[in-house]
């Protein structure tokens, strides 16, 4: 079952630790997310391994 997941990050600027939300059911994507704490804008991206688990990557807008 596809939806939102609720994933827990830390903000590469602040290091203040946030939560976002993730569509399930896109398997690879990438978006970008303003910190809910310093206002900086964090890249989010998701890929899929062959066994079908998410992993997702943060990192500053310019890195």
């Amino acid at each position: 079952m596809s939806g939102l997941l609720e994933q827990l990050i830390d903000c590469p600027y602040c290091g203040e630790s946030i939560v976002v939300l993730i569509d399930e059911s896109v398997p690879e994507q990438s978006y970008v997310e303003d910190c809910q704490v310093c206002c900086r804008p964090i890249v989010i991206v998701t890929t899929e391994d062959l066994d079908g688990n998410m992993a997702l990557s943060v990192r500053g807008e310019n890195e």
